[in-house]
This record gives structure tokens, C-alpha cells and sequence, in this order.
């Protein structure tokens, strides 16, 4: 693979080993549509250590054995590139990035993301934007990017938003994220501005220690794109720019709690299509529903019914991706039996007991958190939510049946 900047916009060219179907981190598969994207608006002057990691977010799925940049990178860079992912990495020769002492937290607007910006309440936000590529026609045009950037600038933080077409490399499965770390090219890029050392996520439990939506039922310690010895945190780390993930000792019921608490909850948006308010028909605000409902206490409020194709999945027997928040909630949404997750709630048979864990927090998530951050975090989570005590952290760590 051979990459090259121009400004903001990446330009890259497949070696003969390379390949046009790729896999992600997590084992998706992904086929590549387009050989360039941009980034708008980012600064010239960042250090070569981030334009390499900004542009590997984007061509990691394809790239076999090698990468060329169009600049020197670190020692460091190159060996971590080598270390995770067997890539031999060059030209060689470039200066370590020393880390800045801010923590930005990469923005989406979420419930999990606002939940990771109320324990850092003084952190800027850099959030993503899609724009549409000049060479690739959209075919996602109900994902309402302009709707959450509105949202993010209404927050009242300070809020660095940059847009790019990057999520229209992909021909398939549909526009996204090449790796999941793509979304932070924004923040990599700006990091020299902003003195960045660390930048904040919204992943919760389940992405982080539960094996999230791919991986199913099963406690993944050495996550490769979320773990700090990870390969991804490895690489962050060598172009100095940490990952921290706040939140990612609770589960998405207490994400939910903290953000509809915070002084954010008017700008709380996970659903992708909606203008004036989450549009109450995809599979996202059927599965956030439920947890709000578990959350308060009540009955959902949706007009999704169990024959719709996004409630499919909930018929039929589990496991289920998320589903330690799909057990928290049919033990708690009061007439779960006449909503789409009758069936699971039946399969299931969780009980307020059997799910307690989830209301409080893992303590090795917030261990991992880079010291800077750490008492922050730490201070936060015991005074608004709890940690797990042994037999709560042996659920965490038994998830999927592991020993």
C-alpha cells in the first residue's frame, strides 16, 4: 500500500498483494469502493506520526504487507504498525510525537458519548462529520450528519468539527468507517492544535469487555481495537495520543442514566435519520428504547411491532449481539411480554437479580485509563455509580462462559 496526502485529501494505491475485500479489526468484511477521501480543514503542519495513523485508519482493511507513507514516520510508529498487524512500515526516520496534556473527546452525540463528555465536563469535542464524496454516489441519504453536527455545536463546548467523505471508501456493506477508528482522523489531525495527549470514547462495557455487536457472548480482555495493549491502543499510543474510554467499565443503562442527568440531555442523539427527533422506526431507536424504558422505569413507547424486519432478530433464539442490555431490559420494562421482545424476554428469563451487575461499574476499566485521566474517572464512577464488587466482576469476566 502506498499513501499519499495532498492538503486533507489521502490518496492511496494498492500493492499486488493487496486486496479490494478486506477485513476490519473485528473480523467484518468490507470491499473497497474508492482510492482517495478528504478531510477538510485540518492543520498542515501535524506531526508525520498522525498523518500515518489518520491515513492506516482508512487503508488497514486492504493492506497485506507493507505501507509507504509519504513522509518519515517514528521508529516507534513503524514498530507498532510491525508488532500488530505484521506490516513493515517506512520511510523510517521521523521524530517521536511527544503528547499534549488535553483529553478531547471524540463527539458523536450519543448517549454513550455524552456520557463519556460528563466525566470529563472541562474536555473539548472534536466530532465527525460525513460529507458526500465527489466521486461516489450517496446511498445513505437519510443519515442525517447535518442534524448531529447542529447538536454538537448547541452543547456549549468547544467544539472542533471536522467533515470528510472517508466513509465512501467502502462499497459494502454500505457507507462507514473503514476501521472503527477512522472517526478520529478529526481528532488526529488536530491533536498538534488542540495538545492533544488522550482523546475520550463512548465505548461502554459491551464494546470493551463484552465482545460488542460482532463478536457475540463472549469476554474479550485483549479486545484488539479497544484494549490499551491492544494493537490499535499500541499504535495511538506510539504517535502519543492515548484512547480512553470513560465509560467503559458501565453498561449502556448507566451511559443512558448519566446523559439524560447531564446538562447535554437536550442534545442526546443516537438515531442517524431523524431531523426534528430520533425517527422511532430503525433498529437503533428500537434497541435504545428499550433501555431508556428499562432506565425509567416504564413501558416502551414505540411503533415498532415484533413482524417488523428491524425487530426480526429479537424472534428468534439467542445469543444476541448487546445482549446483556437486551436482558437488563426485558427484566425491567414493565409489560415486556406485549412489546417486539416478548419472544427474548421468554428465551432469556433474566430477572432484575441476574442483571444487578450491570448498575455499577468494572473496576479494571478505569484501572486501564492512562494516568493523566484516572483519578478523574475513578472519582466520578464512585460517586454516581458504584463498583462491582467480586461476584459482580466474576459475571464480567464468566460473560460467554468463559473461564
Amino acid at each position: 500500500m502506498r499513501v499519499s496526502w495532498k492538503g486533507g485529501e489521502l490518496t492511496f494505491r494498492l500493492d499486488p498483494e493487496d486486496e479490494i475485500t478486506g477485513t476490519v479489526s473485528d473480523g467484518y468484511p468490507v470491499k473497497l469502493a474508492v482510492n482517495s477521501c478528504e478531510i477538510k480543514d485540518v492543520p498542515s503542519d501535524a506531526h508525520n506520526d498522525l498523518w500515518a495513523v489518520a491515513a492506516w485508519t482508512v487503508v488497514a482493511p486492504w493492506t497485506r504487507r507493507r505501507i509507504a507513507f509519504d513522509r518519515p514516520v517514528s521508529s516507534g510508529l513503524a514498530a507498532a504498525l510491525h508488532d500488530g498487524w505484521g506490516i513493515e512500515a517506512g520511510p523510517v526516520g521521523g521524530p517521536p510525537r511527544d503528547p499534549g496534556p488535553t483529553l478531547a473527546i471524540s463527539y458523536s452525540g450519543g448517549a454513550d458519548s455524552v456520557a463519556a463528555a460528563a466525566v470529563f465536563p472541562d474536555a473539548p469535542f472534536v466530532h465527525f462529520r460525513r460529507v458526500p464524496h465527489s466521486r461516489v454516489p450517496n446511498r445513505w441519504p437519510h443519515y442525517r450528519s447535518d442534524v448531529l453536527a447542529k447538536l454538537a455545536a448547541q452543547t456549549g463546548r468547544e467544539v472542533t468539527t471536522v467533515e470528510s467523505d472517508l466513509e465512501f471508501t467502502l462499497a459494502e456493506p454500505r457507507p462507514g468507517y473503514p476501521e472503527h477508528h477512522a472517526v478520529m482522523v478529526g481528532a488526529l489531525l488536530n491533536a498538534d492544535r488542540l495538545g492533544l495527549g488522550g482523546v475520550g470514547l463512548g465505548y461502554e462495557i459491551g464494546s470493551r469487555w463484552l465482545g460488542g455487536g460482532r463478536y457475540v457472548h463472549r469476554f474479550t480482555p485483549d479486545n484488539p481495537m479497544w484494549a490499551p495493549h491492544g494493537m490499535w491502543g499500541r499504535l495511538f499510543a506510539a504517535a502519543g495520543l492515548r484512547i480512553v474510554l470513560p465509560v467503559g467499565g458501565v453498561s449502556e443503562a448507566i451511559t443512558m442514566r448519566i446523559a439524560l442527568d447531564s446538562p447535554l440531555k437536550a442534545q442526546v442523539r443516537w438515531c442517524l435519520r431523524g431531523t426534528s427527533g430520533p425517527c422511532r422506526t430503525c433498529g437503533k431507536c428500537l434497541y435504545k428504547e428499550l433501555i431508556q424504558a428499562a432506565v425509567e422505569r416504564r413501558p416502551m413507547d414505540t411503533p415498532i411491532t415484533a413482524d417488523r424486519p428491524v425487530a426480526r432478530k429479537w424472534q428468534e433464539p439467542p445469543p444476541y449481539g448487546g445482549q446483556e442490555m437486551i436482558e437488563y431490559g426485558c427484566a425491567r420494562v414493565p409489560g415486556i411480554e406485549k412489546t417486539p421482545f416478548a419472544r427474548a424476554a421468554g428465551y432469556l428469563g433474566a430477572t432484575e437479580e441476574s442483571t444487578g451487575w450491570l448498575d455499577h461499574c468494572y473496576r479494571p476499566a478505569i484501572e486501564e485509563i492512562p494516568e493523566p485521566w484516572r483519578e478523574r474517572a475513578e472519582r466520578f464512577m464512585a460517586e454516581n455509580v458504584g463498583f462491582m464488587d467480586e461476584a459482580q466482576a466474576r459475571r464480567v469476566e464468566t460473560w460467554g462462559g468463559a473461564a
